[in-house]
């Protein structure tokens, strides 16, 4: 069986809720290999809410359908405050990226509390921003960016990641409407360990099964090379 964009694989899925610092409670899913431990696992930081941005859009939701079967990865989902899905709503309301520090500290708690390995945060579009900001957490192996705008984050952000030391990898299509190879290669140059991967014919949502098999196949060689390339038939 060819696997396409709606092809979702045996996982054992699960509904989760997320406590954050501030008081407020997080609604996520949790996929896991059906019947053995994850390899790694893959802290899914979603697009500008406002923009229509939540937990299942389309780069996660595949990651989710696919990656606990191929490639043997948990995969955790959530809604950032305010933020809505089939799943259900998220207490509180959009912080511009500042109050949502208490969303990735719960996200990365809950998979630490849970014994969830090799925890790697993967940020799109408004989720790098969070990712950059946020996730210098000891429990992080390191991050995966999407389409990163290097809008709300800045230099402070991406100098202090270079401190930080873990790996970063960003995934920046050819025709990104906000921030381009050649550019994102410029700014990522002041974080030593950055890696910058330029990817032809994309664009910042990644439309497309190429696009998507393109950011799942660099995921997983980064997060599970054992598993790398993904098959395109199961």
């Amino acid at each position: 069986m060819e696997i396409r964009a709606a092809t979702v694989l045996p996982a054992h899925r699960e509904p989760i809720e997320l406590h954050t610092g501030d008081g407020l409670t997080l609604v996520g899913e949790l996929a896991r290999p059906l019947d053995r431990p994850p390899v790694a696992t893959l802290v899914t930081l979603h697009p500008l809410p406002t923009h229509g941005g939540f937990m299942d859009s389309h780069v996660y939701k595949k990651a989710a359908n696919r990656l606990p079967a191929l490639a043997d990865l948990a995969v955790l989902r959530f809604n950032t405050r305010g933020t809505s899905s089939d799943r259900g709503t998220s207490q509180g309301e959009f912080d511009k990226g500042e109050g949502e520090r208490f969303d990735v500290a719960a996200a990365l708690e809950y998979a630490e509390f849970h014994d969830l390995p090799h925890i790697w945060v993967v940020g799109w579009s408004f989720g790098t921003e969070l990712a950059l900001k946020w996730a210098h957490d000891p429990v992080v192996q390191g991050a995966i960016l999407l389409s990163p705008p290097l809008h709300r984050a800045t230099d402070d952000d991406l100098d202090a990641w270079a401190r930080f030391g873990r790996p970063l990898v960003a995934l920046v299509p050819e025709l990104d409407d906000y921030l381009r190879p050649e550019e994102a290669r410029r700014r990522f140059a002041r974080v030593p360990q950055a890696e910058v991967i330029g990817v032809d014919g994309a664009k910042h949502l990644w439309v497309g099964e190429p696009s998507v098999r393109v950011v799942l196949n660099e995921i997983v060689k980064r997060v599970n090379p054992g598993a790398y390339p993904l098959p395109t038939e199961v």
